[in-house]
Order: C-alpha cells, then sequence, then structure tokens
C-alpha cells in the first residue's frame, strides 16, 4: 500500500485535529492556527467587542425567553405535565437560585463562546429523577473520555475538584466531534483579534481629538532656544482642544505624517469586523444592530424569520435531545416528552397572533374560546364549539345549510 505526504502528515497528526477522537481529557480549541503570533481573547475581552456581546445576548435572550413545557402522553393523546417534577424543573424553578430565563441564558452564553455548556444534575435518591440543574462555568470544566467509552466531568471550583459521571451532567454541544464541541472563541481568533486592533486603534485616535502628528519645516537653522519655543507654542497641536486655531509665521509650512481615519479605512473595517463576527455566531447583522446592511421594516421580517429558522430552531433541538438523553430518567423517557414552545415568538406581533387564530377558527381547529384563552381572556356563552366556513361545503349539503345560519345541525343527511 502507497502512502502520500498528505496522507502520511495526516496519519502521524490523527488525534490533535478538531475532529479527532481520543481517550482521556478533551481538548476544544484548535491544534493549528492560520495566525500563530496572535494570542486568543479570553471571555472578558472579547465581550468587550461590542457586535460578541450583542451576538451572544442576542441567541442566549432569545432561546431563554421561549417556554420549555414538560408534556405526559397516554392513549395518543398529549397534555401538559403541570404536577411533574420534569415540568417544575424546565418551565418554573430549574434550581434554588435562578429562574428559568437566567438558567438558559448562562448556559447559552457558555455554549456561544467556549463551544460547550454543562449544568450539574441533582437527582432525588428514591427515584433517580432531577430536582435541580446547577449550570457549571465551561472554563472549571474538563471532560473526559475514559477506558471504557463513558464519559466523565472534572468541575474545578476553587481548590477542590469534584469528579462527576455522565448521568449527573447535562452537556449542550457546539459543532464539534459529537464527543465535545469546538471552542468558537479559540477558532475565531483572527476576526476578534482584528475587531480589537480596529477598537484600539479608533480609541487611539479619538482620544487625541482626532489630531494628527507631522513636521513644522522651516527654512532657516534654529538654535536650542528657538526650538524650544517652537516646542512650546506647538505642542498643542497632538493634544488640547480641537478649537484651537494656531497660525505658521516666518514660512513655516506644517506637513502631516499620520494617515486620516479615511486612509486607513478605519470606519470599513470595524463595519466588516461586524459582518465577520455576526457570520461566526450566525446571527444576521441587522439583528446586532448593524444599520449598513438593512434597516428596520425593509425586509427584517424575512431577514428574522430565516433567523428563526436556521439558527434558533436547531439549538432548540440540541437543547430537547440532550435533555431527553441526560435529564430524563428511563420511566419519563417512555411518558413523557420535553418541547420548546415557539409560538411564544410571536407574542410580540398581535397581527400574527390574530391572523393565525382566525385561520384556526374559520377551518374548525380551534373554538374561539381556546384562542381566547392564549389571550388571557376569559371564555364567554356560545364560543366553545368548533365552527367552520361554508363556501366549502359538501355539495350534498347545500340544501339544508340554508346560507350556514338556519340549518338544524342534528337534521339526517339526504341520500
Amino acid at each position: 500500500m502507497r502512502f502520500g505526504v498528505d496522507n502520511i502528515l495526516r496519519w502521524f497528526t490523527a488525534g490533535r485535529g478538531a475532529l479527532a477522537e481520543r481517550t482521556g481529557r478533551q481538548e476544544t480549541a484548535p491544534a493549528a492556527v492560520l495566525t500563530p503570533e496572535i494570542g486568543t481573547l479570553g471571555t472578558d475581552a472579547a465581550l468587550q467587542i461590542s457586535t460578541v456581546w450583542a451576538c451572544v445576548d442576542r441567541r442566549a435572550s432569545v432561546v431563554a425567553s421561549l417556554p420549555f413545557f414538560a408534556y405526559e402522553s397516554a392513549d395518543g393523546q398529549r397534555s401538559l405535565a403541570r404536577t411533574s417534577r420534569l415540568y417544575t424543573l424546565l418551565h418554573e424553578s430549574p434550581n434554588g437560585r435562578m429562574t428559568p430565563f437566567e438558567f438558559w441564558r448562562a448556559m447559552m452564553m457558555n455554549h456561544d463562546l467556549r463551544g460547550n455548556a454543562y449544568a450539574r444534575l441533582d437527582r432525588d435518591t428514591r427515584t433517580g429523577e432531577v430536582i435541580a440543574m446547577w449550570p457549571m462555568p465551561a472554563d472549571q470544566v474538563e471532560a473526559y473520555v475514559l477506558d471504557d467509552g463513558a464519559m466523565a466531568y472534572a468541575y474545578r471550583l476553587g481548590d477542590d475538584v469534584a469528579v462527576l459521571a455522565a448521568d449527573n451532567v447535562l452537556h449542550l454541544k457546539n459543532l464539534g466531534n459529537g464527543t465535545t464541541g469546538l471552542a468558537k472563541l479559540d477558532f475565531m481568533r483572527s476576526s476578534t483579534h482584528e475587531a480589537a486592533n480596529a477598537q484600539g486603534s479608533a480609541s487611539k485616535l479619538f482620544s487625541a481629538a482626532g489630531k494628527p502628528t507631522g513636521l513644522l519645516m522651516i527654512d532657516r537653522v534654529l538654535n536650542d532656544t528657538q526650538r524650544t519655543a517652537i516646542h512650546n507654542n506647538f505642542a498643542g497641536m497632538g493634544s488640547g482642544s480641537t478649537s484651537r486655531l494656531f497660525l505658521l509665521e516666518a514660512d513655516m509650512k506644517y506637513q502631516q505624517l499620520s494617515l486620516s481615519p479615511e486612509d486607513q479605512q478605519l470606519l470599513e473595517s470595524r463595519q466588516f469586523s461586524v459582518e465577520e463576527i455576526c457570520r461566526w455566531f450566525d446571527v444576521p447583522p441587522v439583528l446586532a444592530h448593524h444599520s449598513n446592511v438593512t434597516t428596520w421594516g425593509t425586509g427584517v421580517e424575512q431577514i428574522i424569520d430565516g433567523f428563526y429558522k436556521f439558527s434558533v430552531r436547531p439549538m432548540l433541538v440540541n437543547i430537547e435531545q440532550a435533555v431527553r438523553k441526560r435529564v430524563m430518567t428511563p420511566r419519563q423517557r417512555s411518558t413523557m416528552t420535553a418541547e420548546w414552545n415557539l409560538d411564544a415568538l410571536l407574542r410580540a406581533s398581535l397581527k400574527d397572533r390574530m391572523d393565525i387564530y382566525a385561520k384556526a377558527v374559520q377551518n374548525g381547529l380551534k373554538t374561539r374560546n381556546e384562542c381566547r384563552q392564549l389571550e388571557n381572556d376569559p371564555p364567554i356563552t356560545g364560543a366553545g364549539e368548533l365552527t367552520a366556513q361554508t363556501n366549502l361545503v359538501p355539495l350534498r349539503l347545500l340544501g339544508q345549510v340554508q346560507g350556514g345560519r338556519n340549518a338544524d345541525p342534528q337534521a339526517p343527511v339526504a341520500q
């Protein structure tokens, strides 16, 4: 068997790349980098880039704002399991310190920045059901694959280390090899470095009131006293108020040395860095308040719809399956399901909700009282029956409908 150079290199570097499978401690950072001289920004530094903060907050807040329901299934019917521990855990109180919104936003933040989100699961010793979920910062957790293929997690808290079995950890994984997710912040180091440099350059430029450096050219030789006097007179060109006016006397000429922000393409670089970082987080730039792409009201509705379908929905499926695998007991998995309610995304749009209710009522899918209940309105008499428009009545019933108002619903159908 003949091996090419590429195959030989791939063979010897196996186990060190992003897709590698290995036992022991799992690595989430890239084994090779495009620009070795560039260091990785930590989470605190990266979050000081406004686009990183906006993208992480947007994704985390959208997911955390959705209700997470637990359902019971019996005889082919499904109903909310309001009295179950699973419902309380997912929808009411994941632990004694956090609301569901706070818990899932913290999990999403770790997932998006570090590629993995971990939560310690406290279980009832009698039934095995989870009674609390506690987020563990991804920087304090190390994932291990044991020799028998099982996973274990080492959680460092101060000087203490707790080793947890896989059954006691909810693990959300970003893009990766299926065992662990890849640390996105490490892979996007070039983009964050460019954004940080552009932000630093802008800060330095405007901290000097936008004043350029340059040369004063004089057509004669000066003595030390004259040089000192000129330095003192024109020191304000590099600092001080922007409203000061300087006069150049005795054939003095000024030559600018530094480039203007336009020459440096500073503004364009900063705009591009917004789009680049948004691409990493799969967030449309307009949702990170980047007005250079589009503005509210001009196609943004379709952009948001695409964000829900292609970015938010896959993340919700990932969470649902992880909860089913790690949180639910075998007994719960046989009788219950846990799902996010995407209908909550319509709460901010009254028009969309009313259109959906109208179609559901007109086609006999929901009663008017069911729609009123979704809007927290009290039921009304006579609105609890399924109805439908009569413009699609079968031909055999046309003589009995009488305009859809006076027909006797108990009358026999003519044969």
